[in-house]
């Protein structure tokens, strides 16, 4: 790797983990925009996992003293039995049509919320919660978006923000390590990736560390609508991405 792709590749990372420390998610569709220019797409998908365990595991590890397990595990249940069968469907389904689609609904949503007051508090049950949770999963075996649907989810009950983070971010943890052991089984974490993985984390930790500080110091309805821009342009990468082979 030469000079000016490293180069690359740490940018990638340093933003990459600023807006995972400030949103708490999106580091992915972050980093895969350049990543996926520079290294193979085994690798930036390896990678992703990989940071992902880092990134949510910090974020858990900050918002500790509002941790409440018992908010999160229905989601993360949920998300474990969703990712197989996401995956196992996915070869009956056009990639194109189905990230063309789940990205037009995405869209719509941020738009949505972003022009309308803030959504009224529903009260979610654990059964409902876990059905949220397989869809979670399905969508993240579809796509590689694992997290967005509960990420929604932790918006529409009116949470403060800690609180959000303290229940979506878990979720995705649980979601990253079903992904690493699926990739680990398969054979695709090779010593390569390992070395591009540790030259990239000081750069991870150092936007980790400094997109938490900004969190720190922002309100709930800034973060609300910081969510909503990211899911955004989450829809927007997933439609530009398949456009040339959607029709």
């Amino acid at each position: 790797m030469d000079a000016l792709v490293f180069a690359l590749f740490a940018l990638a990372a340093l933003v990459g983990g600023f807006v995972s420390g400030f949103s708490g998610f999106a580091m992915g569709l972050v980093v895969s925009g350049v990543w996926l220019h520079i290294i193979t797409p085994m690798q930036t998908a390896t990678l992703i996992a990989g940071y992902g365990l880092l990134t949510q595991g910090y974020g858990i590890f900050k918002l500790r003293h509002v941790l409440d397990l018992r908010k999160a595990w229905p989601l993360a249940l949920g998300t474990v039995i969703g990712i197989p069968i996401g995956v196992s469907i996915l070869a009956y389904l056009n990639p194109a049509h189905l990230r063309f689609g789940v990205g037009i609904l995405l869209m719509l949503y941020a738009i949505y919320g972003l022009t309308r007051p803030v959504f009224a508090p529903m009260k979610i049950g654990t059964a409902a919660d876990i059905a949220i949770g397989v869809s979670n999963g399905l969508l993240g075996g579809l796509t590689g978006l694992g997290g967005i649907i509960s990420t929604i989810s932790c918006q529409w009950r009116g949470w403060p923000k800690d609180v959000q983070r303290a229940v979506f971010q878990p979720v995705l943890f649980v979601a990253f390590v079903v992904i690493s052991l699926s990739q680990a089984a398969a054979g695709t974490i090779t010593r390569d990736t390992l070395v591009l993985y540790a030259l990239g984390v000081p750069f991870m930790v150092a936007g980790l560390w400094s997109g938490f500080r900004l969190f720190g110091k922002i309100d709930d309805e800034t973060f609300r609508k910081t969510v909503l821009v990211l899911l955004l342009f989450a829809g927007l990468s997933l439609i530009v991405s398949v456009l040339p082979f959607a029709f």
